[in-house]
């Protein structure tokens, strides 16, 4: 969200946030075009947070309301109804929907997004009438992804990681649905048949001290943890795994790594084939084959010109997803243009 309503300031749509004071929303948006009104829920029953809303809308007048986190829904559907505002709600995650939510989203007057076409058939599988349900995709910053020379050699210097060497890189959460522990017995394996094989591991989460403890010892295992910059790493990396074994909604990594002309390889699991250029800048294997996963790496590993060809396609397959494209294809939805 905070990229879409960048880019939609960036189109010259007047664009004001509701954010809470000390967020991570106002961090990021505090020295951008968008124009910042504090307040929060507690709750989707929080009478003091909607009132913050309710003046903003008084003052404001805007002539669209947006929503993206599902506690917000039935707070901005009322407020919405009460100004005579439209109300356009985004759905991110893949969470079975509360009867109430349903209700709401199935008749209230207003417009649902999903941002891949994986949940948008999920959500109609829920019960949601097909008509109520659009597709608005992911947006990024693609301009932030690109190939940086410069980072590349001083990243892998840091890690200790020569021109030569392999790094196969992870970002995302370190719990077991995203198959860390099957792409970390992968990369071992590999690297037992060509020691220029390494596993660079980006983020952190509820299964972190176990793939810790399953990576110590390993010189060619980096488990670095949470960046606070991810982009310059996808320039160090040689390959980008997303190896989910339960279903993603997307795989955002994945398009971010093919902006920075990365091979990326994903599972054929949920929305994460949305985010690959199958055949052409990336692969889809079978979720949870260890074979299938040491095969492809090992495969890309002993053919550099292979990774070079199939990373070079993927900015254009990643185009599609750039923030300002999204958020002009979101107001031609509204039928602002």
């Amino acid at each position: 969200m905070i990229t879409f309503l960048e880019a939609l300031a960036g189109l010259g749509v007047e664009v004001h946030a509701l954010v809470h004071p000390r967020g991570q929303v106002a961090a990021a948006l505090r020295d951008s075009a968008v124009v910042l009104h504090f307040g929060y829920f507690h709750n989707s029953a929080d009478p003091k947070g909607v009132l913050p809303l309710l003046r903003a809308l008084r003052h404001l007048r805007p002539r669209q309301l947006v929503g993206s986190f599902s506690k917000e829904y039935w707070p901005l559907a009322l407020a919405a109804r009460a100004r005579g505002v439209p109300l356009a709600l985004f759905r991110h995650m893949d969470l079975r929907l509360r009867a109430s939510t349903r209700w709401l989203l199935a008749r209230w007057p207003l417009r649902l997004f999903a941002v891949s076409h994986y949940l948008q058939e999920r959500l109609r599988a829920q019960g949601l009438p097909a008509a109520r349900v659009e597709y608005c995709p992911n947006p990024l910053p693609l301009s932030q992804f690109r190939h940086d020379p410069v980072a590349r050699a001083s990243l892998r210097a840091r890690l200790g990681v020569n021109d030569g060497d392999v790094l196969v890189g992870f970002v995302g959460a370190w719990h077991r649905g995203k198959g860390v522990f099957l792409l970390a017995d992968a990369v071992d394996a590999v690297h037992a048949e060509d020691e220029r094989v390494h596993g660079l591991w980006l983020g952190g989460g509820s299964h972190e001290a176990e793939l810790r403890a399953r990576l110590v010892g390993k010189d060619w295992q980096h488990p670095l943890g949470w960046q606070d910059a991810v982009a310059p790493w996808y320039s160090a990396m040689d390959i980008l795994a997303l190896p989910s074994i339960e279903p993603d909604t997307f795989g955002r990594v994945l398009v971010e790594a093919q902006a920075a002309g990365l091979p990326v390889l994903g599972a054929a699991m949920g929305g994460i084939p949305e985010a690959v250029g199958v055949g052409r800048s990336g692969r889809i294997l079978p979720p949870g084959d260890f074979q299938a996963w040491r095969r492809a790496i090992a495969e890309w590993a002993r053919d550099a010109d292979a990774r070079h060809r199939t990373g070079m396609l993927g900015p254009d397959f990643a185009a599609q997803f750039a923030a300002e494209r999204v958020a002009a294809g979101f107001l031609e939805q509204l039928r602002w243009y």
